[in-house]
């Protein structure tokens, strides 16, 4: 069973997001990075980029894959989580805590209403 956080909401594509305050935090799932294997590259967009909800914004490189990012919302990046280029380890010793990616300040807060919930999420990954 994978660790699937109640904190938070969900792509299809296994991607996250959470709110602290006014900013979004966006990463991957516990399901995703297991299924990538040992991840070895991250690419991220930079701080100040805008995300599209739906789009892809990086890629995550594994021994076993490459696997396009998309954005669970729309918004401009305010942080870039850039111990990830040095140690993109992180995906798989924490996903949802170290190992997050982005933050974001969204563009509009009713596309979280679009996002799966944590329950809707684990039925997909079962």
């Amino acid at each position: 069973m994978f660790e699937i956080p109640d904190d938070r909401k969900y792509l299809e594509s296994h991607e996250w997001t959470t709110t602290e305050g006014d900013a979004v935090k966006i990463g991957i799932s516990d399901f995703a990075q297991d299924e990538l294997g040992d991840v070895v590259f991250v690419e991220l967009p930079a701080e100040g980029d805008e995300l599209a909800a739906g789009e892809e914004f990086g890629v995550v490189e594994s021994i076993k894959a490459v696997s396009d990012l998309y954005a669970p919302i729309s918004g401009t990046v305010t942080a870039v989580n850039e111990e990830l280029f040095d140690a993109p380890e992180l995906l798989n010793d924490d996903p949802y805590g170290d190992g997050w990616m982005l933050e974001v300040e969204p563009a509009d807060t009713s596309e979280f209403d679009d996002l799966l919930s944590p329950e809707e999420y684990r039925e997909q990954t079962e």
